[in-house]
Protein backbone atom coordinates (compact mmCIF):
# COMPACT_ATOMS: atom_id res chain seq x y z
CA UNK A 1 0.00 0.00 0.00
CA UNK A 2 1.75 3.09 -1.07
CA UNK A 3 1.78 6.64 1.22
CA UNK A 4 -0.82 7.73 -0.82
CA UNK A 5 -3.01 5.40 -0.34
CA UNK A 6 -2.86 5.61 3.60
CA UNK A 7 -2.90 9.54 2.91
CA UNK A 8 -6.04 9.34 1.35
CA UNK A 9 -7.30 6.90 3.85
CA UNK A 10 -6.43 9.45 6.74
CA UNK A 11 -8.06 12.35 4.61
CA UNK A 12 -11.44 10.33 4.17
CA UNK A 13 -11.50 9.71 8.15
CA UNK A 14 -10.61 13.14 9.04
CA UNK A 15 -13.59 14.80 6.53
CA UNK A 16 -16.00 12.39 8.32
CA UNK A 17 -14.76 13.13 11.89
CA UNK A 18 -15.48 16.58 10.45
CA UNK A 19 -18.93 16.48 9.37
CA UNK A 20 -19.89 14.48 12.11
CA UNK A 21 -18.47 17.00 14.63
CA UNK A 22 -20.02 19.63 12.69
CA UNK A 23 -23.35 17.75 12.24
CA UNK A 24 -23.19 17.79 15.84
CA UNK A 25 -22.29 21.66 16.60
CA UNK A 26 -25.66 21.88 14.30
CA UNK A 27 -27.81 20.23 16.01
CA UNK A 28 -26.47 21.56 19.55
CA UNK A 29 -30.52 22.64 20.14
CA UNK A 30 -32.45 20.40 17.83
CA UNK A 31 -34.76 18.21 20.90
CA UNK A 32 -34.38 14.66 20.38
CA UNK A 33 -30.77 14.23 18.86
CA UNK A 34 -28.37 12.46 19.97
CA UNK A 35 -24.56 13.20 19.66
CA UNK A 36 -22.65 11.00 16.84
CA UNK A 37 -18.99 9.85 17.32
CA UNK A 38 -16.88 8.40 14.62
CA UNK A 39 -15.50 5.28 15.22
CA UNK A 40 -12.33 4.76 13.19
CA UNK A 41 -10.23 1.44 13.03
CA UNK A 42 -6.80 0.64 11.21
CA UNK A 43 -6.93 -1.11 7.83
CA UNK A 44 -4.51 -3.96 6.93
CA UNK A 45 -4.09 -6.68 4.28
CA UNK A 46 -2.37 -9.62 4.60
CA UNK A 47 0.45 -8.54 5.47
CA UNK A 48 1.62 -7.43 9.55
CA UNK A 49 1.88 -3.34 7.85
CA UNK A 50 -0.89 -1.27 8.40
CA UNK A 51 -2.67 0.25 5.49
CA UNK A 52 -4.75 3.02 6.94
CA UNK A 53 -7.69 3.99 8.45
CA UNK A 54 -11.23 3.10 8.15
CA UNK A 55 -14.61 4.51 9.30
CA UNK A 56 -15.92 1.43 10.86
CA UNK A 57 -19.32 3.23 12.04
CA UNK A 58 -20.60 6.33 13.01
CA UNK A 59 -22.23 5.38 16.29
CA UNK A 60 -25.08 7.23 18.30
CA UNK A 61 -24.26 7.88 21.38
CA UNK A 62 -27.72 6.46 22.59
CA UNK A 63 -28.18 4.46 26.18
CA UNK A 64 -31.42 2.98 26.16
CA UNK A 65 -31.58 1.93 29.44
CA UNK A 66 -30.89 5.84 30.65
CA UNK A 67 -34.02 6.62 28.42
CA UNK A 68 -36.40 4.56 28.91
CA UNK A 69 -36.14 5.39 32.70
CA UNK A 70 -36.57 8.86 31.74
CA UNK A 71 -39.36 8.39 29.34
CA UNK A 72 -41.01 6.51 32.31
CA UNK A 73 -40.19 9.22 34.45
CA UNK A 74 -41.57 11.75 32.32
CA UNK A 75 -45.03 9.87 31.75
CA UNK A 76 -45.62 10.26 35.47
CA UNK A 77 -44.76 13.69 35.52
CA UNK A 78 -47.00 14.36 32.42
CA UNK A 79 -50.11 12.58 34.34
CA UNK A 80 -48.86 15.10 37.51
CA UNK A 81 -49.22 17.97 35.50
CA UNK A 82 -52.38 17.29 33.76
CA UNK A 83 -53.88 16.37 37.06
CA UNK A 84 -53.02 19.53 38.99
CA UNK A 85 -54.17 22.36 36.00
CA UNK A 86 -57.57 20.60 36.42
CA UNK A 87 -57.95 20.08 40.22
CA UNK A 88 -56.41 23.70 40.50
CA UNK A 89 -59.17 25.27 38.47
CA UNK A 90 -61.67 23.67 41.03
CA UNK A 91 -59.96 24.35 44.07
CA UNK A 92 -59.51 27.88 42.90
CA UNK A 93 -63.65 28.19 42.51
CA UNK A 94 -64.23 26.31 45.87
CA UNK A 95 -61.48 28.02 48.02
CA UNK A 96 -62.98 31.97 46.67
CA UNK A 97 -64.08 33.78 49.71
CA UNK A 98 -65.95 36.33 47.75
CA UNK A 99 -67.83 33.72 45.40
CA UNK A 100 -67.79 30.87 47.26
CA UNK A 101 -71.36 28.71 48.31
CA UNK A 102 -70.28 29.74 52.48
CA UNK A 103 -70.89 32.81 52.50
CA UNK A 104 -74.06 33.18 50.37
CA UNK A 105 -75.35 29.61 53.05
CA UNK A 106 -74.85 32.28 55.76
CA UNK A 107 -76.54 35.12 53.95
CA UNK A 108 -79.29 32.65 53.78
CA UNK A 109 -79.83 31.82 57.54
CA UNK A 110 -79.06 34.83 58.26
CA UNK A 111 -82.10 36.33 56.41
CA UNK A 112 -84.17 33.11 58.40
CA UNK A 113 -82.72 34.93 61.75
CA UNK A 114 -84.14 37.86 60.68
CA UNK A 115 -87.31 36.39 59.65
CA UNK A 116 -88.25 34.39 62.72
CA UNK A 117 -87.60 37.80 64.65
CA UNK A 118 -90.24 39.38 62.28
CA UNK A 119 -92.25 36.81 60.97
CA UNK A 120 -95.04 39.03 59.24
CA UNK A 121 -92.29 41.38 57.96
CA UNK A 122 -92.59 41.83 53.94
CA UNK A 123 -89.42 43.17 53.86
CA UNK A 124 -87.86 39.94 56.06
CA UNK A 125 -89.48 37.68 54.04
CA UNK A 126 -88.24 39.00 50.96
CA UNK A 127 -84.82 39.20 52.36
CA UNK A 128 -85.19 35.79 52.23
CA UNK A 129 -86.53 35.37 49.21
CA UNK A 130 -83.49 37.47 47.88
CA UNK A 131 -80.88 35.18 49.75
CA UNK A 132 -82.05 32.05 48.68
CA UNK A 133 -82.38 33.13 44.97
CA UNK A 134 -78.77 33.95 45.03
CA UNK A 135 -77.67 30.65 46.77
CA UNK A 136 -79.28 28.76 44.57
CA UNK A 137 -78.30 30.56 41.74
CA UNK A 138 -74.49 29.95 43.03
CA UNK A 139 -75.49 26.29 43.14
CA UNK A 140 -76.68 26.02 39.88
CA UNK A 141 -73.38 28.38 38.84
CA UNK A 142 -70.89 26.21 40.06
CA UNK A 143 -72.21 22.82 38.62
CA UNK A 144 -72.70 24.65 35.44
CA UNK A 145 -68.98 25.45 35.84
CA UNK A 146 -68.13 21.43 36.37
CA UNK A 147 -70.11 20.63 33.68
CA UNK A 148 -68.43 22.82 31.38
CA UNK A 149 -64.90 21.29 32.45
CA UNK A 150 -66.07 17.69 31.88
CA UNK A 151 -66.95 18.91 28.17
CA UNK A 152 -64.21 20.45 27.71
CA UNK A 153 -62.13 17.29 29.45
CA UNK A 154 -63.80 15.00 26.74
CA UNK A 155 -62.70 17.41 24.03
CA UNK A 156 -59.09 17.35 26.04
CA UNK A 157 -59.57 13.35 25.79
CA UNK A 158 -60.17 13.45 21.79
CA UNK A 159 -57.21 15.47 20.99
CA UNK A 160 -55.18 13.81 23.19
CA UNK A 161 -56.30 10.36 21.86
CA UNK A 162 -55.34 11.62 18.18
CA UNK A 163 -51.91 12.62 19.09
CA UNK A 164 -51.33 9.24 20.09
CA UNK A 165 -52.82 7.73 17.08
CA UNK A 166 -50.53 9.94 14.83
CA UNK A 167 -47.56 9.18 16.35
CA UNK A 168 -48.17 5.25 16.66
CA UNK A 169 -48.21 5.86 13.06
CA UNK A 170 -45.44 7.17 12.70
CA UNK A 171 -43.26 4.64 14.83
CA UNK A 172 -44.76 1.76 13.15
CA UNK A 173 -44.03 4.17 9.77
CA UNK A 174 -40.35 4.61 11.04
CA UNK A 175 -40.42 1.04 12.05
CA UNK A 176 -40.29 0.28 8.34
CA UNK A 177 -38.03 2.95 6.98
CA UNK A 178 -35.08 1.92 9.29
CA UNK A 179 -35.69 -2.07 8.59
CA UNK A 180 -35.38 -0.99 4.51
CA UNK A 181 -32.63 1.21 5.08
CA UNK A 182 -30.06 -0.66 6.93
CA UNK A 183 -30.48 -3.35 4.29
CA UNK A 184 -29.57 -1.14 1.90
CA UNK A 185 -26.72 0.51 3.07
CA UNK A 186 -25.77 -1.65 6.14
CA UNK A 187 -25.31 0.95 8.35
CA UNK A 188 -27.47 2.32 10.93
CA UNK A 189 -29.72 5.55 9.93
CA UNK A 190 -29.21 7.66 13.17
CA UNK A 191 -31.16 10.26 11.79
CA UNK A 192 -34.23 8.10 11.38
CA UNK A 193 -33.31 6.51 15.15
CA UNK A 194 -33.47 9.43 16.58
CA UNK A 195 -36.33 10.67 15.14
CA UNK A 196 -38.30 7.36 16.25
CA UNK A 197 -36.59 7.77 19.99
CA UNK A 198 -38.16 11.23 19.96
CA UNK A 199 -41.15 9.98 18.88
CA UNK A 200 -41.13 7.16 21.57
CA UNK A 201 -40.34 10.08 24.26
CA UNK A 202 -43.29 12.15 22.94
CA UNK A 203 -45.83 9.36 22.87
CA UNK A 204 -44.88 8.74 26.77
CA UNK A 205 -45.92 12.02 27.33
CA UNK A 206 -49.29 11.19 26.39
CA UNK A 207 -49.96 7.81 27.25
CA UNK A 208 -48.23 5.46 29.43
CA UNK A 209 -46.77 2.79 27.50
CA UNK A 210 -44.18 -0.25 27.37
CA UNK A 211 -41.32 -0.43 25.02
CA UNK A 212 -40.29 -3.57 23.51
CA UNK A 213 -37.43 -3.91 21.00
CA UNK A 214 -37.98 -7.17 18.71
CA UNK A 215 -34.25 -9.06 17.38
CA UNK A 216 -32.89 -5.34 18.55
CA UNK A 217 -34.32 -3.52 15.86
CA UNK A 218 -38.01 -2.84 15.23
CA UNK A 219 -39.90 -1.13 18.62
CA UNK A 220 -43.32 -2.89 19.48
CA UNK A 221 -45.22 -0.71 21.99
CA UNK A 222 -48.01 -1.94 24.46
CA UNK A 223 -49.95 0.21 26.55
CA UNK A 224 -50.38 -0.16 30.45
CA UNK A 225 -52.85 -3.11 30.10
CA UNK A 226 -50.69 -5.07 27.76
CA UNK A 227 -52.91 -3.98 24.58
CA UNK A 228 -50.36 -3.22 21.41
CA UNK A 229 -50.11 0.39 20.41
CA UNK A 230 -47.29 -0.38 17.66
CA UNK A 231 -47.01 -3.65 16.59
CA UNK A 232 -43.86 -3.93 13.51
CA UNK A 233 -45.09 -1.73 10.95
CA UNK A 234 -48.60 -1.72 12.06
CA UNK A 235 -50.49 0.80 14.14
CA UNK A 236 -53.57 0.36 16.78
CA UNK A 237 -55.81 2.92 16.77
CA UNK A 238 -57.41 4.23 19.85
CA UNK A 239 -60.61 6.03 19.96
CA UNK A 240 -62.52 8.81 22.16
CA UNK A 241 -66.09 7.36 22.13
CA UNK A 242 -69.24 8.10 24.01
CA UNK A 243 -69.54 5.59 27.03
CA UNK A 244 -71.97 3.04 26.84
CA UNK A 245 -73.08 3.77 30.24
CA UNK A 246 -73.19 7.30 30.60
CA UNK A 247 -73.34 9.08 27.24
CA UNK A 248 -72.41 11.93 28.44
CA UNK A 249 -68.92 10.80 29.08
CA UNK A 250 -65.81 10.17 26.56
CA UNK A 251 -64.31 6.97 27.19
CA UNK A 252 -61.37 5.07 25.14
CA UNK A 253 -61.82 2.35 22.81
CA UNK A 254 -59.44 0.37 21.77
CA UNK A 255 -60.07 -0.32 17.85
CA UNK A 256 -59.14 -3.90 17.32
CA UNK A 257 -57.30 -6.62 14.67
CA UNK A 258 -61.09 -7.20 13.39
CA UNK A 259 -61.88 -3.47 13.57
CA UNK A 260 -63.78 -3.82 16.62
CA UNK A 261 -63.65 -1.61 19.44
CA UNK A 262 -63.76 -2.31 22.84
CA UNK A 263 -64.27 0.24 25.79
CA UNK A 264 -61.10 0.33 28.32
CA UNK A 265 -61.78 1.11 31.75
CA UNK A 266 -60.16 4.38 33.22
CA UNK A 267 -58.09 2.63 35.35
CA UNK A 268 -55.98 1.18 32.70
CA UNK A 269 -54.40 4.72 32.30
CA UNK A 270 -52.19 5.90 34.99
CA UNK A 271 -49.28 7.90 33.46
CA UNK A 272 -48.92 10.50 30.78
CA UNK A 273 -51.44 13.10 29.99
CA UNK A 274 -54.78 10.48 29.07
CA UNK A 275 -53.87 9.25 32.78
CA UNK A 276 -53.52 12.43 34.16
CA UNK A 277 -56.60 13.73 32.93
CA UNK A 278 -58.95 10.49 33.23
CA UNK A 279 -57.60 9.69 36.88
CA UNK A 280 -58.84 13.44 37.69
CA UNK A 281 -62.64 12.66 36.22
CA UNK A 282 -63.00 9.85 38.27
CA UNK A 283 -61.02 10.83 41.83
CA UNK A 284 -61.78 14.57 41.64
CA UNK A 285 -64.16 16.11 39.29
CA UNK A 286 -66.90 12.92 39.75
CA UNK A 287 -66.98 13.12 43.44
CA UNK A 288 -66.65 17.12 43.83
CA UNK A 289 -70.11 17.69 41.30
CA UNK A 290 -71.67 14.12 43.33
CA UNK A 291 -71.12 15.75 46.56
CA UNK A 292 -72.43 19.46 45.68
CA UNK A 293 -75.41 17.51 44.11
CA UNK A 294 -75.73 15.99 47.22
CA UNK A 295 -75.52 18.93 49.48
CA UNK A 296 -78.04 20.46 47.18
CA UNK A 297 -80.66 17.70 47.37
CA UNK A 298 -80.10 16.94 51.17
CA UNK A 299 -80.74 20.78 51.74
CA UNK A 300 -83.04 21.21 49.21
CA UNK A 301 -85.50 18.67 50.54
CA UNK A 302 -85.15 18.73 54.55
CA UNK A 303 -85.71 22.52 53.61
CA UNK A 304 -88.76 21.58 52.02
CA UNK A 305 -89.87 19.04 54.08
CA UNK A 306 -89.82 21.19 57.43
CA UNK A 307 -91.44 24.30 54.67
CA UNK A 308 -94.49 22.01 54.19
CA UNK A 309 -95.25 21.66 57.74
CA UNK A 310 -95.47 25.25 58.88
CA UNK A 311 -98.24 28.23 57.24
CA UNK A 312 -97.34 31.12 54.87
CA UNK A 313 -99.00 34.41 55.67
CA UNK A 314 -101.86 34.23 53.95
CA UNK A 315 -103.16 30.92 56.30
CA UNK A 316 -102.51 28.43 53.61
CA UNK A 317 -99.89 25.26 53.99
CA UNK A 318 -96.88 25.76 53.26
CA UNK A 319 -95.79 24.16 49.85
CA UNK A 320 -91.59 22.69 48.24
CA UNK A 321 -89.31 26.10 48.98
CA UNK A 322 -87.01 24.72 46.43
CA UNK A 323 -87.45 22.77 43.39
CA UNK A 324 -84.52 19.81 43.40
CA UNK A 325 -83.22 17.62 40.64
CA UNK A 326 -83.99 14.04 40.92
CA UNK A 327 -81.76 10.78 40.64
CA UNK A 328 -80.25 10.28 37.29
CA UNK A 329 -80.44 6.34 36.45
CA UNK A 330 -79.09 5.60 32.56
CA UNK A 331 -79.59 1.88 30.77
CA UNK A 332 -76.59 1.00 29.04
CA UNK A 333 -76.95 1.43 25.63
CA UNK A 334 -75.70 -2.45 24.69
CA UNK A 335 -78.74 -4.19 26.69
CA UNK A 336 -80.23 -6.66 25.49
CA UNK A 337 -84.19 -5.96 27.27
CA UNK A 338 -86.32 -3.52 27.25
CA UNK A 339 -85.84 -2.45 31.14
CA UNK A 340 -85.76 1.16 32.15
CA UNK A 341 -85.38 2.09 35.96
CA UNK A 342 -86.64 5.40 37.58
CA UNK A 343 -85.52 7.09 40.64
CA UNK A 344 -86.75 9.32 43.79
CA UNK A 345 -85.30 10.70 46.54
CA UNK A 346 -86.38 8.36 50.09
CA UNK A 347 -84.29 9.45 53.02
CA UNK A 348 -82.02 11.73 51.80
CA UNK A 349 -79.67 11.34 54.91
CA UNK A 350 -78.91 8.11 53.75
CA UNK A 351 -77.47 9.86 50.09
CA UNK A 352 -73.89 9.15 49.32
CA UNK A 353 -71.68 10.99 46.47
CA UNK A 354 -71.00 7.68 44.76
CA UNK A 355 -72.66 6.11 41.35
CA UNK A 356 -73.82 3.05 41.50
CA UNK A 357 -74.05 -0.10 39.09
CA UNK A 358 -77.30 -1.59 38.86
CA UNK A 359 -76.92 -5.35 37.34
CA UNK A 360 -79.81 -7.51 36.20
CA UNK A 361 -79.64 -11.12 37.50
CA UNK A 362 -81.09 -14.42 36.42
CA UNK A 363 -83.54 -14.74 38.79
CA UNK A 364 -86.83 -12.09 37.24
CA UNK A 365 -87.18 -9.22 39.64
CA UNK A 366 -83.79 -9.44 41.33
CA UNK A 367 -80.68 -7.23 41.15
CA UNK A 368 -77.53 -6.59 42.16
CA UNK A 369 -75.96 -3.48 42.89
CA UNK A 370 -72.37 -1.84 42.79
CA UNK A 371 -70.93 1.03 45.21
CA UNK A 372 -68.45 2.46 42.79
CA UNK A 373 -66.51 4.86 45.33
CA UNK A 374 -65.84 1.46 47.18
CA UNK A 375 -67.18 -1.56 46.02
CA UNK A 376 -69.66 -2.20 48.56
CA UNK A 377 -72.59 -4.38 46.85
CA UNK A 378 -76.05 -5.70 47.74
CA UNK A 379 -79.15 -6.87 46.35
CA UNK A 380 -82.61 -5.25 45.13
CA UNK A 381 -85.13 -5.55 46.51
CA UNK A 382 -83.69 -5.47 49.86
CA UNK A 383 -83.64 -8.81 51.50
CA UNK A 384 -85.01 -7.34 54.92
CA UNK A 385 -87.56 -5.04 54.08
CA UNK A 386 -88.33 -6.06 50.40
CA UNK A 387 -87.65 -2.33 48.95
CA UNK A 388 -86.25 -1.63 45.83
CA UNK A 389 -83.95 0.99 47.75
CA UNK A 390 -80.31 1.97 47.91
CA UNK A 391 -78.68 4.25 49.94
CA UNK A 392 -81.76 6.97 50.46
CA UNK A 393 -82.97 6.37 46.75
CA UNK A 394 -86.13 4.84 45.68
CA UNK A 395 -86.02 2.81 42.31
CA UNK A 396 -88.45 1.60 39.78
CA UNK A 397 -88.57 -0.76 37.04
CA UNK A 398 -90.38 -1.12 34.04
CA UNK A 399 -90.03 -3.07 31.38
CA UNK A 400 -88.17 -6.63 30.95
CA UNK A 401 -84.39 -6.22 31.42
CA UNK A 402 -82.30 -9.36 30.45
CA UNK A 403 -79.50 -11.41 32.86
CA UNK A 404 -76.52 -8.71 32.51
CA UNK A 405 -77.99 -5.52 31.54
CA UNK A 406 -77.03 -2.86 32.92
CA UNK A 407 -77.98 0.53 34.86
CA UNK A 408 -75.83 2.98 36.05
CA UNK A 409 -77.56 5.51 39.19
CA UNK A 410 -76.22 8.64 39.99
CA UNK A 411 -78.15 9.69 42.71
CA UNK A 412 -77.01 13.49 42.92
CA UNK A 413 -74.43 14.10 39.91
CA UNK A 414 -77.56 16.52 38.61
CA UNK A 415 -79.25 17.49 41.65
CA UNK A 416 -77.57 20.93 41.86
CA UNK A 417 -78.42 22.23 37.93
CA UNK A 418 -82.40 23.01 38.59
CA UNK A 419 -81.87 23.94 41.92
CA UNK A 420 -84.03 27.06 42.38
CA UNK A 421 -86.40 28.38 44.43
CA UNK A 422 -90.36 27.18 43.97
CA UNK A 423 -92.09 30.05 45.35
CA UNK A 424 -92.47 33.74 44.12
CA UNK A 425 -93.88 35.78 46.71
CA UNK A 426 -92.68 36.08 50.22
CA UNK A 427 -96.37 35.75 51.64
CA UNK A 428 -95.96 32.30 50.75
CA UNK A 429 -93.33 31.82 52.87
CA UNK A 430 -94.19 29.23 55.63
CA UNK A 431 -92.72 30.78 58.91
CA UNK A 432 -95.50 29.88 61.26
CA UNK A 433 -96.88 26.70 62.73
CA UNK A 434 -99.59 25.01 62.19
CA UNK A 435 -101.09 25.67 65.76
CA UNK A 436 -103.19 28.91 66.24
CA UNK A 437 -102.03 29.72 69.64
CA UNK A 438 -100.14 32.69 70.63
CA UNK A 439 -96.17 32.27 70.10
CA UNK A 440 -93.95 33.99 72.25
CA UNK A 441 -94.09 37.23 70.62
CA UNK A 442 -97.50 37.54 70.87
CA UNK A 443 -98.60 36.62 67.05
CA UNK A 444 -101.29 34.62 66.33
CA UNK A 445 -101.86 31.76 63.61
CA UNK A 446 -99.54 32.85 60.01
CA UNK A 447 -98.11 35.09 62.21
CA UNK A 448 -96.03 33.57 64.48
CA UNK A 449 -92.32 32.09 64.22
CA UNK A 450 -92.13 28.73 65.26
CA UNK A 451 -91.69 27.52 61.72
CA UNK A 452 -89.13 30.15 60.79
CA UNK A 453 -86.82 28.91 63.74
CA UNK A 454 -87.40 25.43 62.98
CA UNK A 455 -85.98 26.01 59.37
CA UNK A 456 -82.98 28.17 60.82
CA UNK A 457 -82.29 25.01 63.07
CA UNK A 458 -81.71 23.15 59.71
CA UNK A 459 -78.53 25.33 59.51
CA UNK A 460 -76.66 23.60 62.45
CA UNK A 461 -78.48 20.38 62.11
CA UNK A 462 -76.31 17.33 60.99
CA UNK A 463 -78.20 16.63 57.97
CA UNK A 464 -75.60 14.97 55.69
CA UNK A 465 -75.39 12.09 56.35
CA UNK A 466 -76.07 12.29 59.68
CA UNK A 467 -72.62 13.54 60.21
CA UNK A 468 -72.36 17.34 58.93
CA UNK A 469 -74.22 20.33 58.92
CA UNK A 470 -74.52 21.54 55.15
CA UNK A 471 -71.75 24.25 56.21
CA UNK A 472 -69.69 21.19 57.41
CA UNK A 473 -69.87 19.48 54.65
CA UNK A 474 -69.19 22.44 52.02
CA UNK A 475 -66.37 23.35 54.32
CA UNK A 476 -64.97 19.92 54.10
CA UNK A 477 -65.16 19.49 50.35
CA UNK A 478 -63.01 22.79 49.78
CA UNK A 479 -60.30 21.39 52.40
CA UNK A 480 -60.33 17.96 50.75
CA UNK A 481 -59.84 19.54 47.38
CA UNK A 482 -57.12 21.79 48.93
CA UNK A 483 -55.39 18.67 50.28
CA UNK A 484 -55.88 17.05 46.58
CA UNK A 485 -54.59 20.16 45.04
CA UNK A 486 -51.36 20.37 47.50
CA UNK A 487 -50.40 16.73 47.69
CA UNK A 488 -50.23 16.41 43.61
CA UNK A 489 -48.31 19.85 43.83
CA UNK A 490 -45.86 18.17 46.04
CA UNK A 491 -45.97 14.60 43.93
CA UNK A 492 -45.48 17.02 40.73
CA UNK A 493 -42.66 19.19 42.26
CA UNK A 494 -40.76 15.67 43.41
CA UNK A 495 -41.70 13.79 40.15
CA UNK A 496 -40.57 16.67 38.08
CA UNK A 497 -37.05 17.22 39.84
CA UNK A 498 -36.42 13.20 39.17
CA UNK A 499 -36.73 13.71 35.62
CA UNK A 500 -34.99 16.78 35.36
CA UNK A 501 -32.24 14.60 37.02
CA UNK A 502 -32.90 11.85 34.40
CA UNK A 503 -32.40 14.51 30.85
CA UNK A 504 -29.52 15.59 32.88
CA UNK A 505 -27.95 12.01 33.00
CA UNK A 506 -29.28 11.19 29.46
CA UNK A 507 -27.72 14.71 28.00
CA UNK A 508 -24.50 14.13 29.63
CA UNK A 509 -24.12 10.79 27.79
CA UNK A 510 -26.30 11.68 24.37
CA UNK A 511 -26.52 15.40 24.39
CA UNK A 512 -24.21 18.01 22.64
CA UNK A 513 -21.27 19.86 24.50
CA UNK A 514 -20.37 22.81 22.69
CA UNK A 515 -16.74 22.64 24.35
CA UNK A 516 -16.48 19.27 23.92
CA UNK A 517 -17.29 19.45 19.97
CA UNK A 518 -15.54 22.79 19.52
CA UNK A 519 -12.07 20.75 20.60
CA UNK A 520 -12.91 18.00 18.39
CA UNK A 521 -13.29 19.89 15.58
CA UNK A 522 -9.75 21.86 16.26
CA UNK A 523 -8.16 18.59 16.62
CA UNK A 524 -10.11 16.85 13.74
CA UNK A 525 -8.52 19.60 11.83
CA UNK A 526 -5.27 18.80 13.02
CA UNK A 527 -5.87 15.29 12.11
CA UNK A 528 -6.65 16.75 8.57
CA UNK A 529 -3.65 19.21 7.87
CA UNK A 530 -1.33 15.64 9.01
CA UNK A 531 -2.72 13.51 6.37
CA UNK A 532 -2.41 16.34 3.93
CA UNK A 533 0.90 16.56 4.73
CA UNK A 534 1.71 12.68 4.22
CA UNK A 535 0.33 12.88 1.41
CA UNK A 536 2.58 16.09 0.46
CA UNK A 537 5.43 14.13 1.69
CA UNK A 538 4.89 11.01 -0.23
CA UNK A 539 4.44 13.49 -3.79
CA UNK A 540 8.24 15.11 -2.63
CA UNK A 541 9.51 11.48 -2.26
CA UNK A 542 8.00 10.53 -5.51
CA UNK A 543 9.55 14.09 -6.92
CA UNK A 544 12.91 13.28 -5.93
CA UNK A 545 12.73 9.64 -7.78
CA UNK A 546 11.12 10.93 -10.69
CA UNK A 547 14.40 13.50 -10.80
CA UNK A 548 16.79 10.35 -10.47
CA UNK A 549 16.32 9.05 -13.79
Amino acid sequence: MSIFSIGLSGLSAAQTALSTTSNNLSNVYTEGYNRQLPILGESYSNGSTGTGVSVDEVQRQFNSYITEQYNDANSQTSALESYQSQVSQIDNLLADSDAGLAPLMQDFFSSLDDLSGAASDPAAREGVLGTASSMAAQFRSFDSYLGDMRSSLNGQLEGTVTDINNTATQIASLNDQITQARAKSGEEPNTLLDKRDKLVSDLNELVGADLNVQDGDTYNINLENGQPLVSGTRSYDLEAVSSSEDPSRTVIGYRDAAGNVNQIDDSAFENGELGGLLSFRSETLDSVQNQLGRMTAVLGSEFNAVHEQGVDLNGEDGEAFFNVGSPRVMSNSENDGNGEITAEYGDVNKLTSSDYRITATEDDGVYEYERLSDGKTGTLPDPDTGEMTVDGVALNVTGTPEEGDTFMLQPTRTAAQDFEVAISEGSEIAASSSGDGDDSNGEVGSGNNENALALLDLQSEKIVGGTSSVSDAYASLVNDVGNTTNITQVNLDAQSGLTEQLREYQQSESGVNLDEEYANLVRYQQYYQANARVIDVGSQVLDSVLQLR
